[in-house]
């Protein structure tokens, strides 16, 4: 098979946040054509989970998503801080979010979110057993609503395009096929 990457000449930050950083490579491709500006937006990585509770119920969570200008329903999930291990920080989300307290996590797959202008990976996990042990902890622009729905209750949603976030749809598939629910 050829080798199709492409070797990064220079690169120049545009921007750097603390959630986003945008920055612009140089590249020279395989066949020494050169790339002079291909934009490249750096994320933390993140992590979610299609959560079931000890009655076996999935955790899904509502929130507005400004960027898309809608109310999402998602499952729980979020950013994992630097120095985290993936399977701590989506521990942590789960408690934080819903105020669940998950111990049998497992990795079900993960992914890109758009691999061809973001360098983030998403630790996907189904985690099962989920027992309420606390309130919710919320960050300061978080308002989530949290909701529990049984198996069938969410593969509808699905059919009837209620969930919409693409990450959330593809750990959703993996975890239905991981409980034989497919």
């Amino acid at each position: 098979m050829p080798d199709l990457k492409w070797q990064v000449l220079s690169s120049e930050y545009i921007h750097k946040g603390p959630w986003a950083t945008l920055r612009t490579d140089q590249c020279q491709m395989p066949d020494g054509r050169i790339v002079p500006s291909y934009y490249v937006l750096e994320y933390p990585d993140w992590a979610n989970a299609v959560a079931v509770t000890d009655d076996n119920k999935i955790i899904l969570v509502r929130q507005y998503r400004h960027a898309a200008g809608v109310v999402s329903l998602e499952i729980p999930g979020g950013v994992i801080e630097t120095g985290e291990a993936p399977v701590d920080g989506m521990k942590r989300e789960l408690l934080e979010e819903t105020g669940y307290e998950f111990n049998d996590l497992e990795l079900l797959c993960k992914l890109h979110a758009n691999p061809s202008t973001a360098n983030n990976i998403t630790h996907c996990y189904l985690a099962r057993g989920g027992k309420k042990t606390q309130g919710q902890h919320l960050d300061e622009l978080e308002q989530i609503i949290v909701e529990e729905y049984t198996i069938d209750e969410v593969k509808q949603l699905l059919s009837e395009n209620k969930i919409t976030q693409a990450l959330h749809c593809s750990t959703l598939f993996y975890a239905l096929m991981k409980l034989g629910a497919l």
